[in-house]
């Protein structure tokens, strides 16, 4: 098959949501439609012994929750998917903005009970930012919930993008009698028992349902959406401007296959992607690819480290040299993989929009590009996200002090916390989106490396980064505190708002950079 024949194939995408919207019962649906999976699992999986297949880790079976990225690649159709299940809980964003960087669409689920949540506002707006396109799946169907039409109101109203219903639910809750498809033309009926029935609209009229009032009054939404809904347009789609809306339960698996296979149909192929040297395009012929993930001790009884690495362009082959575009090193890829969660196996051949896992020696970082040939680029990435949360940590036991080192450095580099050190003296210092972050990091270095930790906490601060290359020390304090971040940049944790505009009024001549404004990002990343 040739490269563009592949390229065209696959369908990289992440799903995202604010927490219990239905994200990972989503994703076991359209693994079981790929027939990766003989049964569904929910993540909430105690009585039934039975774990969602893409939570993997013994934190997330035991909390019920989503804690990491999983990847999960598989045929469909003509198809190669590769979906990126992503932590829906707020406290772990970061794990999830760094994921986005390496899908080419993402799917957001709606709860239909309670409307758009603020975790989806803000994934909303990191895909907005890189302009990925978005497709809406407006879950449990199957409760009374919000009416259809003020869900669509509400999406266009708080994210800001134009919607247009591919299909539309016809009732809901205990009236709830299946879903009529304004693309394929057919009236999906609602069975329950997870079956379906399918009736082509020019056969509606013989059916009974023809008649039924809930019915009847779809119709009558339907005809107000085709007077005065939203145009549809691919173009619009692709850019991020228009996302398709589709209604279904994911529970009880109703409408998620009719979506899974009209979202292949719209959603883009991979593309060409940023660089400090311009756009490179997937069919260009070197290989090309970079790390957006690191995750340490997938196997515990290994201690092994796996980067996550996005195809971008060329075609992967296990054995094949590149070089480290960070530091020009020539790698040999020899120990690569594809994955379903936790489950691996060895990855011979790989195409853009793929992705694998690359054995660590620990010489990868999160951003890395690694290139076949002698051109030498950088892709893009997404911003460094600044933590919220502080706490001083130590280890309960010196003689493990070999371990916490190891661990910490680990972990960091994975991303799983963030790390920084008390100018002077030299104190360590985690900041985490959320409290959550701390306690699955604590877990993690108890399970993995056997350390107990010490925290002291610092309490919610306010993080600014220092432009200027020199400065004077002696204006800091404990309550606008100087530390160095993990590439020794200096950074200040600041107490409260007024302790910062206090500061900033005061001392004008150190310029302070706000990570979270791209602007100042970008004057961080050159600085740095």
């Amino acid at each position: 098959m040739s490269l563009e024949h592949e390229i065209n194939k696959r369908r990289t995408f992440a799903i995202i949501s604010h927490p219990d919207a239905g994200k990972t019962t989503l994703t076991e649906k359209l693994l079981y439609f790929g027939e990766v999976i003989r049964s569904t699992g929910t993540v909430k999986g105690k009585k039934s012994g039975k774990f969602a297949a893409s939570d993997w880790m013994e934190i997330e079976k035991k909390r019920g929750i989503s804690v990491t990225s999983s990847v999960m690649s598989f045929p469909y159709h003509d198809f190669h998917v590769n979906i990126l299940d992503t932590p829906g809980h707020e406290d772990f964003s970061e794990d999830t903005y760094r994921t986005l960087t390496a899908v080419d669409s993402v799917v957001m689920i709606i709860d239909s009970t309670k409307g758009v949540e603020p975790q989806t506002i803000k994934l909303f707006k990191v895909c907005r930012l890189r302009g990925i396109p978005i497709f809406t799946f407006i879950n449990k169907l199957d409760r009374e919930g919000r009416e259809p039409l003020e869900l669509l109101s509400e999406i266009e109203d708080v994210l800001g993008i134009e919607s247009y219903p591919l299909n539309w639910p016809i009732g809901m809750g205990k009236r709830f009698l299946g879903i009529y498809d304004r693309y394929n033309e057919t009236v999906v009926r609602f069975k329950g028992n997870e079956e379906e029935e399918v009736i082509p609209l020019k056969d509606i009229d013989q059916d009974e349902i023809s008649t039924h009032p809930v019915y009847l009054d779809t119709k009558g939404e339907l005809e107000l959406l085709d007077e005065a809904g939203n145009e549809f347009s691919t173009e619009r789609v692709r850019k991020g401007e228009l996302t398709p809306v589709f209604f279904g339960s994911a529970l009880s698996n109703f409408g998620v296959q009719t979506f899974f296979d009209t979202f292949l149909q719209f959603a883009v192929p991979p593309q060409p992607r940023k660089t400090d040297q311009g756009l490179i395009a997937p069919e260009s012929e070197a290989f090309s690819g970079y790390i957006f993930k690191i995750q340490a001790n997938m196997n515990p009884a290994h201690r092994d480290r796996i980067a996550f690495l996005r195809v971008c362009s060329g075609k992967f082959e296990r054995g094949m040299s590149v070089h480290l575009s960070r530091t020009g090193k020539v790698i040999k890829l020899n120990q690569t993989q594809t994955f379903m969660a936790k489950d691996r196996e060895t990855v011979d051949e790989a195409y853009p929009g793929d992705i694998i896992g690359v054995y660590d020696p620990n010489i990868y970082q999160i951003g890395d590009t690694l290139i076949e040939g002698k051109e030498n680029y950088q892709y893009d990435e997404l911003p460094q996200f600044p933590p919220e949360q502080f706490r001083k940590v130590q280890v309960k036991n010196v003689m493990k002090a070999k371990s916490f080192k190891k661990g910490i450095e680990q972990l960091v580099q994975e991303g799983a916390i963030q790390l920084f050190r008390q100018d002077l003296t030299d104190t360590i210092i985690l900041g985490a989106v959320g409290q959550l972050q701390f306690e699955v990091f604590e877990y993690r270095m108890k399970a993995e490396y056997n350390v107990e930790l010490e925290f002291i906490s610092l309490g919610e601060r306010i993080p600014r980064w220092i432009k200027n290359e020199k400065f004077e020390k002696r204006f800091f304090d404990s309550r606008s505190m100087l530390v160095r971040d993990r590439f020794d940049a200096y950074a200040v944790l600041f107490e409260n708002e007024f302790t910062y505009r206090y500061f900033k009024e005061n001392q004008k001549e150190i310029e302070l950079v706000d990570l979270l404004e791209e602007n100042d990002y970008q004057s961080y990343t050159a600085y740095q």
